[in-house]
């Protein structure tokens, strides 16, 4: 789980300083900061998969050995953030006010003796290199040379990046060299190669072996997250991959999670019942039917009839989706979520807050949520103001602030009085006034 998140020069976040929880909602208009925030989560995930730091950016072809990757929106060209001045009244690009942007996580390991972790990279988006970087599980992992002044750090057009690899007991560390191209994280994870890496003979195999084992677990945590789009089109195709155990980002293969889910009766039980939830009085079963060459095919039952996925709504394809996506045999670590509130009607929006509530304290995913919502706001309970962050783009410098709810200045003074209600407030834009 990632406890806390440090943000710097990324797109619009100038810098962000967050403290995370198990569910974390993110409210604010359009162009707020929202899908920026979760772009800087798969920058994250980018960095724990390995791939260089073009990639991450600008995505990578699918192979017959890898997977393809999307990258981030915008690409290496729009990561940097662009300050923002006033002229003849509008706004202006002024242009990138720095070439570096640094990302920083700080979390929880499961099954570790000093489970605490700190992750910080710097790198320049243009050259596709990384500038600094630095891991701590417990006790400093590796740190790069210079990365006491990782923010002022430039490097000089080298190739290669110079790390000190820290000792599993006390001792001096050893510095050894790495790809600039790709986060050192990842090589270290990895294991290293002689062929790419100039290991010193100062270095043990003990101190090797742990070093490779914290960073793989990092690597792990960060890469093990998945993104959900959830597209209603494709939730009524036949599934392609029938042994899925996880969903795509646009939905693919949910007919076959749903028939994998289905195959325990538990499972399936569990999962019905928060369908029938969303229509008590309607929806008596789950399943899938067959398609030519017997590829599943999402079906709901009403009494005698059974309905494909066709012929059902936008929102209950949505909502399925989402419930099933909290059911999956190979559960991510970290989930998010965009719009979560599309397609489902007003008065079922309890319910989503509550699937959300249940399912990310059973699965222990830790999950992100951008809502456009007043209506879902209503339904927080006041502790979860901590986890809940107000975003606004200030229309002077284009920076966006994320704060919680709970450090909004005055807002539980309004709140507590007599006829006040946060998603009014909220719905009247009084989150974006508020300085």
């Amino acid at each position: 789980m990632i406890d806390r998140i440090v943000i710097e020069n990324f797109k619009s976040l100038r810098r962000v300083d967050l403290s995370l929880g198990r569910l974390n909602l993110f409210i604010g208009a359009n162009a707020s900061g929202k899908s920026n925030f979760l772009d800087a989560l798969r920058l994250l995930r980018g960095i724990g998969n390995g791939f260089t730091i073009s990639e991450i950016l600008d995505g990578r072809s699918r192979d017959a050995t890898s997977e393809g990757w999307a990258g981030v929106r915008g690409g290496s060209k729009r990561t940097c953030f662009a300050a923002v001045g006033q002229a003849g009244g509008s706004a202006v690009s002024r242009g990138p006010a720095v070439e570096q942007v640094t990302v920083g996580a700080h979390g929880r390991l499961r099954d570790v003796v000093a489970p605490a972790w700190e992750f910080r990279m710097a790198f320049s988006p243009a050259a596709g290199h990384v500038s600094g970087e630095r891991l701590s599980v417990g006790t400093i992992v590796y740190e790069s040379v210079g990365d006491h002044a990782m923010n002022a750090y430039r490097p000089r057009g080298r190739p290669e990046i110079e790390v000190r690899c820290h000792p599993k007991e006390a001792g001096d560390p050893v510095v050894e060299r790495f790809e600039r191209a790709r986060p050192v994280l990842g090589q270290i994870a990895g294991g290293r190669s002689r062929d790419t890496v100039s290991i010193s003979t100062l270095t043990r195999v003990e101190d090797v072996n742990w070093q490779t084992d914290r960073a793989g677990r990092v690597a792990a945590l960060l890469a093990n997250a998945q993104s959900l789009d959830l597209m209603p089109a494709l939730l009524r195709s036949y599934a392609e991959n029938p042994r899925a155990r996880r969903m795509g980002e646009y939905g693919e293969n949910f007919a076959a999670l749903v028939e994998l889910l289905c195959r325990n009766e538990e499972t399936r039980e569990a999962y019905l019942s928060w369908l029938q939830e969303l229509r008590p009085d309607e929806v008596a079963g789950v399943g899938v039917l067959r398609g030519a060459v017997g590829e599943p095919l999402f079906m709901l039952r009403e009494g005698d009839r059974e309905l494909p996925a066709p012929v059902l709504s936008d929102g209950m394809l949505r909502f399925a989706a989402l419930v099933a996506a909290f059911f999956q045999p190979d559960m991510p670590q970290i989930m998010t979520i965009e719009a979560i509130e599309s397609g489902v009607y007003p008065s079922r929006l309890r319910l989503i807050l509550e699937l959300l509530r249940s399912q990310a304290e059973r699965t222990g995913t830790q999950v992100f949520v951008t809502t456009y919502s007043p209506l879902l706001l209503a339904w927080l309970r006041e502790e979860e103001y901590e986890t809940t962050f107000s975003c606004r783009r200030n229309e002077q410098t284009g920076e966006s602030e994320i704060r919680p709810l709970s450090e909004v200045p005055h807002l539980m003074d309004v709140i507590r009085k007599p006829g006040q209600h946060i998603a009014d407030l909220f719905a009247e834009g009084w989150l974006e006034a508020v300085s």
